[in-house]
């Protein structure tokens, strides 16, 4: 994973400001430009390198666990050699916005939405397939609202 001390002053402001409040409107792009007086090209630009390099993951909306759509905590255990690549093929299902490692013998741990639960069951199927492995799907209980914003 790339050091959050890799960015320049403009790219720490770019993601200290728009981690909340990303403006919705038809251009939200061009409004964060004009925000850090820049062009649009050059803010699209600036998300483009952060992603390639491995800073950020994703631009995109954080919404209420299945109130558009459905969602799902799930979980593998993974043999540790294997933790890495089972991780990669993980993250690169377009159903999966993110997943972390734990200290625990369900050891690789994500999130899975889709349109409807049956999508959830083609994602987990699809993810069995890939990796052999058989994810137990921990479905939401109770909701807390946990704040991810954090200054770089």
């Amino acid at each position: 994973m790339a050091s959050v001390q890799a960015l320049t002053e403009r790219e720490r402001e770019l993601l200290n400001r728009y981690q909340r409040d990303f403006p919705l409107e038809p251009r939200p792009y061009a409004a964060m430009a004009e925000g850090l007086d820049m062009s649009e090209d050059d803010l699209l630009a600036m998300l483009r390198d952060l992603t390639v390099r491995g800073i950020l993951g994703r631009v995109g909306a954080t919404v209420r666990p299945n109130s558009a759509g459905a969602s799902t905590l799930a979980a593998l255990a993974v043999p540790p050699a294997r933790l890495d690549a089972v991780a990669a093929q993980v993250s690169a299902l377009s159903a999966v916005n993110h997943n972390s490692a734990r200290v625990h013998d369900f050891n690789l741990w994500f999130v899975v939405t889709a349109g409807d639960d049956a999508g959830i069951d083609r994602a987990l199927a699809e993810i069995e397939a890939a990796t052999g492995l058989s994810p137990i799907k921990l479905p939401l209980e109770a909701e807390y609202h946990i704040d991810l914003g954090f200054t770089l």
